[in-house]
């Protein structure tokens, strides 16, 4: 298995689109990288385990619970279990994704 991995170059940018990629995948959690072009997003919804989500490139609002964050390059934020959120890129962003199940 390649030990250095690029990340943000995992996905490319799609116009009008969301892109994903998973690159791990077991029972107590996944990761995937994300690529949103910018005005895309997902809508409100809650997932039954804690998620964090680390920018990679660009810029994010994500809402939580009714909390609004602009999240930038190199920044992250946990989404605990069970809280409501959405996200909308204000721009192209990049996201790693982190489900941890247990």
């Amino acid at each position: 298995m390649k030990q250095n991995i690029d990340l943000g170059g995992l996905v490319n940018y799609q116009a009008g689109s969301v892109v994903s990629r998973e690159i791990l995948k077991k029972d107590t959690g996944t990761i995937t990288v994300f690529a949103f072009d910018e005005g895309q997003g997902l809508s409100e919804h809650a997932a039954p385990f804690d998620a964090v989500v680390y920018i990679l490139d660009g810029e994010v609002e994500i809402k939580i619970a009714e909390e609004i964050f602009n999240v930038k390059k190199g920044e992250f934020v946990i989404m605990p279990a069970g809280k409501p959120h959405s996200l909308k890129a204000t721009q192209k962003f990049k996201m790693l994704l982190i489900m941890i199940k247990s």
